[in-house]
């Protein structure tokens, strides 16, 4: 028999991150032998993280079932990147918009610190808008 509590613990980051990325849990129990996470993300790149943040814990995640749907009425909570080497807001804008041509979403949302969206360094932490 599985043990709630001890897969609630192993798995518990899963589950507050998803919590501070807008993702609502319906369900939390233990079914089949295996924790079952039932819930809704705002928006396909948030199911994406959390699905890192699993595999990042057990990359077999053999008990666990994860079911997590999209619900566009959820509300993404604003996301904040720190760029590393390699980066350029098109790349940024790829991974959390699919699109790489939405660049100037993000850069307009860091003019405070951005005079040209050619120019982003190492270290900086962006704000990436819904």
């Amino acid at each position: 028999m599985a043990d709630l509590e001890g897969l609630k613990k192993k798995y518990g980051p899963v589950i507050e991150y998803g919590q501070k990325r807008g993702v609502s849990w319906k369900n939390i129990h233990i079914e089949n032998n295996k924790l079952l996470i039932r819930g809704a993300a705002p928006a396909d790149f948030v199911k994406n993280e959390v699905w890192i943040k699993i595999k990042d814990i057990d990359p077999l995640y053999e008990d666990l079932t994860a079911d997590i749907t999209i619900d566009s009425s959820l509300k993404v909570p604003d996301t904040m990147y720190t760029v590393v080497a390699g980066d350029s807001l098109s790349k940024i804008a790829k991974r959390y918009y699919g699109d790489a041509n939405q660049y100037m979403k993000i850069f307009e949302a860091n003019k405070d610190q951005l005079k040209d969206p050619n120019l982003i360094k190492v270290g900086q932490t962006l704000r990436i808008p819904d």
